[in-house]
């Protein structure tokens, strides 16, 4: 079986399961927005749909990291599970499922896996020596460090020299097969820049690498021979099976697997590649499973043109950032501003500058003005129009025609800059079509019926732009749409598909006529520039 056996009615995301050494960044709510949006626009279109995120607890650095704090792993583990959690709630994050990798299920599907693997002959004991960076948890391969043997992605630190027993898998018997993977479904990688920086690493030569490690005491032990730790990254890859499980079968692969698998998308980071796109394909294949559909690597984020950390003192705060501007602002900022797949950099000033155009300008007020007169001219009701007239083509109803449909690409190609860019030329056009046909001067004129024409085409086009936005801004599109006298919830995950199917609303002239509209008021306040959100 392969990923071409994929339900189309069913669709599973994953995020990375986020490592506990620290307190949750920016970098981590990042691709969880990302793949909330997703997740919601499948929700959407009428697919069941599974997100899944969570972390990845084991390993010698929480174990020290733990140990530094004075506390045991597991306390440590829960503590900062629990932040991101709670981050996640503060920017509308709907997950179905947080795994966490000391969940006592978990560690009965490893177990499972690794025997497969090992009945499998690709598992055999042997001797590691190299650089070791604990940072990734990972040897190194000379070419893979800077000078001093620092390592290329924790570039401030140096790795160690190890020489230990360990068990490895057999990572090099699947050298071809991997190359015929990428070139026969070149969409398995993506965005292309990252399939390429595959290509380049596979080509040099795979090597096997090393599943256990010794002398670690927190982590899952090899299932016959407990003086191993499995390695953290055999044991965290397979959270993502876990995670299909549903709360009340019993912890087997057959179990895991039954409904959900292969995963859809996994959105990862750019620095995690090598471990979805190389070892996890061959791993699911020594036991025999389907590969999921796509890896999708985004980048990274910069702030002011450079990269954060703490010595520049310019780590952005994703609490403080929430907390100021709200989940919607930031949402859309990072969707919008950052073509998906590349670096993207914040700037606290062009943020707001950004909100307050979009949302604040070009969105809320021209619903805030249309409404009003809505209520002056139309007795605060959506105006009664005949269907022939509402379909009438007009400079919106030719951009709102189609508009749903490249919208959905946009979404399900992962290109969420382009998505708002298109959504946006609705309500651009919707305030030029206004100004041009001043309904005001019309209706001082007497005539009521175009004043009631031009009123309803701009009503409806904020209200398409508001549900094609809604993945991305859920609390502003709920807001429009009750304004607008829908008795719908972008958050109702459950009824979405129900209250607002993407078949009817994703298309032109939905607005029912005479329907009573509520008050007007601002959809989205302005924001104002504050201090900077760094920690």
């Amino acid at each position: 079986m392969n990923s071409s056996s994929v339900n189309s009615n069913i669709f599973a995301i994953t995020t990375p399961l986020y490592y506990v050494n620290g307190l949750p960044h920016v970098g981590s709510a990042y691709p969880t927005i990302a793949a909330d949006a997703i997740a919601r626009f499948q929700r959407m279109a009428g697919k069941a749909v599974l997100m899944i995120t969570g972390t990845d607890e084991h390993g010698q650095n929480i174990q020290r990291t733990a140990e530094s704090r004075g506390l045991k792993p597991q306390e440590h583990c829960d503590q900062i599970a629990a932040k991101f959690k709670a981050l996640w709630d503060q920017y509308d994050i709907h997950y179905d499922r947080f795994i966490r990798t000391t969940d006592p299920r978990h560690e009965a599907i490893v177990n499972e896996f690794f025997q497969r693997v090992w009945d499998q002959g690709d598992i055999y004991l042997g001797q590691q020596q190299g650089w070791y960076c604990l940072s990734c948890e990972e040897f190194k391969e000379e070419r893979d460090l800077l000078d001093n043997h620092r390592c290329s992605i924790h570039t401030n630190r140096e790795a160690e020299w190890r020489n230990e027993e360990n068990y490895f898998f057999r990572l090099s018997k699947y050298q071809s097969k991997l190359e015929a993977l990428y070139a026969e479904q070149p969409n398995f990688i993506q965005p292309e820049a990252r399939r390429n920086e595959v290509l380049s690493f596979v080509t040099q030569g795979l090597q096997d690498f090393s599943i256990s490690r010794v002398n670690l005491d927190w982590g899952i032990r090899v299932p016959f021979d407990t003086k191993h730790t499995i390695y953290v990254w055999f044991d965290a890859l397979l959270g993502y099976v876990t995670a299909l499980l549903d709360p009340e079968s019993e912890p087997t692969l057959e179990n895991a697997l039954s409904r959900w698998w292969p995963i859809n998308t996994h959105l990862i980071g750019k620095d995690i590649l090598r471990f979805h796109a190389v070892y996890w394909p061959a791993m699911l294949w020594s036991a025999g499973l389907p590969l999921p559909v796509k890896v999708f690597g985004h980048g990274h984020l910069t702030k002011d043109g450079q990269k954060m950390g703490k010595t520049l003192g310019n780590v952005l705060d994703p609490v403080a950032l929430v907390e100021r501007y709200g989940s919607d602002a930031v949402r859309y900022y990072f969707l919008k501003e950052i073509e998906f797949g590349r670096d993207g950099d914040f700037n606290e000033t062009r943020f707001v500058n950004i909100l307050n155009a979009d949302l604040a300008n070009d969105l809320g007020n021209l619903l805030n003005r249309t409404l009003k007169m809505a209520h002056k001219y139309c007795g605060a009701s959506v105006p009664n129009i005949l269907r022939d007239i509402m379909q009438a083509e007009s400079t919106l109803s030719i951009i709102g025609h189609d508009l749903g449909d490249r919208v959905a690409q946009a979404y399900n190609s992962l290109a969420f800059n382009q998505a708002c860019e298109e959504i946006l030329s609705l309500v651009k056009a919707g305030n030029k079509y206004i100004d041009d046909q001043t309904p005001w001067s019309l209706y001082k004129q007497g005539h009521e019926q175009a004043v009631e024409q031009i009123l309803y085409t701009v009503l409806e086009s904020v209200r398409l732009a508001a549900y094609l936005l809604a993945p991305i801004t859920p609390q502003l599109s709920t807001t429009v749409y009750q304004q607008l006298g829908f008795s719908v919830d972008f958050n109702e995950h459950a009824l979405i598909n129900i209250t607002a199917p993407f078949t009817s609303h994703a298309a032109w002239g939905t607005l029912p006529p005479m329907q009573p509209l509520g008050n007007p008021q601002p959809v989205f306040q302005r924001l104002e520039l504050l201090e900077a959100v760094s920690s």
